[in-house]
């Protein structure tokens, strides 16, 4: 199957993605496939309550918009497509809707055949995809195979814990390997954002309920920027404290902290504490005070391992910075880590 038959194909699930989320879309000739994913969404809620129907159809929407004929083509321009395919394992992650999708799609784009492992978190979903790739193109549906152990790769992306890529790491030795970690986002205030910036910040933090990586879990902070106003920025999330899981994190880990007698601020939703850690429990942001730039960002550097993006207005310092909001809007070209896939792909 052509590369260009492959674009064409990941363009119509695309299309198929907006059919899904569009509430007046009753095509005839693609309405049982948009059904019977509807109950696919469904399901994985309530197999999955942090995959609320919201949640779903914010990513499937991103999806929608990215998958286009266009952007396939100018992503892919710059990359040599295998002569020789071989067979990638891929072992998704489950910890937002579709999070291993890119994969899947960047390893078809690359001419070779994947080995598709999905997490059970987010089953629902991705078999829904793997479903209309199959019964939409028998071409396509030659260049994967969804599997429950992995067997016969060549090479394998694969992501986790920091527990998980130890057992990753050692299992899969010997043969090339993108093995993934723990990485979150991190945002940079100097007081001299607008209000706009910090209602963008907001939605960093809390979509998702904070679960990807690419949600900001730490706030630095300028030494006179008022946390006032990020509680301000906060309000129109309040709801989130309506969905039980997340009620059920925030006050497990309010009553630790009054029991062990930490210090953190609460507007009853949201906890902000602080500490040097990026990584936080769900329901609590952590925060720390910065002296000047440039000592931040030598910190930071330092941390580039953790760290999969950094939020800020400040592109001159941090030059590979993301606008505030934005964090849940990655291109094609975003690759997780920083990691070229594409390009690990090219040289299997």
């Amino acid at each position: 199957m052509s590369i260009q038959n492959r674009i064409s194909a990941l363009a119509d699930i695309g299309q198929f993605f907006q059919y899904a989320i569009d509430a007046q879309n009753e095509e005839a000739h693609i309405s049982s496939q948009v059904e019977n994913f509807r109950a696919k969404m469904k399901q994985a809620e309530i197999k999955n309550p942090w995959f609320t129907q919201q949640n779903i159809r914010y990513s499937l929407n991103q999806w929608a918009k990215i998958l286009t004929k266009e952007n396939l083509t100018a992503w892919i321009k710059n990359y040599k497509p295998a002569e020789n395919p071989k067979k990638i394992g891929i072992i998704m992650a489950g910890n937002l809707p579709l999070v291993g999708f890119h994969d899947l799609i960047s390893v078809l784009l690359s001419g070779h055949h994947a080995l598709v492992k999905t997490s059970s978190k987010d089953e629902e979903l991705m078999s829904g995809v793997l479903d209309f790739l199959k019964n939409s193109n028998d071409a396509l549906n030659a260049s994967f195979t969804k599997v429950e152990r992995l067997k016969e790769q060549r090479a394998v992306i694969a992501t986790g814990s920091n527990n998980t890529a130890r057992y990753f790491e050692y299992y899969f030795q010997g043969i090339p390997a993108i093995i993934r970690k723990n990485r979150t986002g991190v945002a940079v205030l100097t007081g001299e954002e607008s209000a706009e910036d910090l209602h963008g910040l907001a939605k960093d933090i809390f979509l998702y309920f904070g679960l990807g990586c690419r949600n900001v879990t730490h706030l630095y902070l300028s030494e006179n920027f008022e946390t006032d106003r990020l509680f301000e920025a906060f309000y129109d999330w309040n709801e989130v404290i309506h969905h039980h899981k997340y009620a059920n994190n925030y006050e497990y880990n309010r009553a630790i902290y009054l029991l062990s007698k930490e210090t953190f601020l609460d507007n009853n939703f949201v906890m902000l504490k602080e500490s040097s850690d990026l990584h936080c429990p769900i329901g609590v942001v952590h925060f720390s005070r910065y002296e000047n730039l440039s000592l931040l960002k030598q910190q930071l550097n330092d941390k580039q391992e953790e760290i999969q993006c950094i939020v800020s207005n400040e592109p001159n310092v941090f030059p590979n910075s993301i606008k505030f909001g934005e964090t849940q809007h990655p291109n094609l070209t975003d690759y997780a880590d920083g990691v070229d896939v594409m390009k690990f792909l090219e040289a299997i």
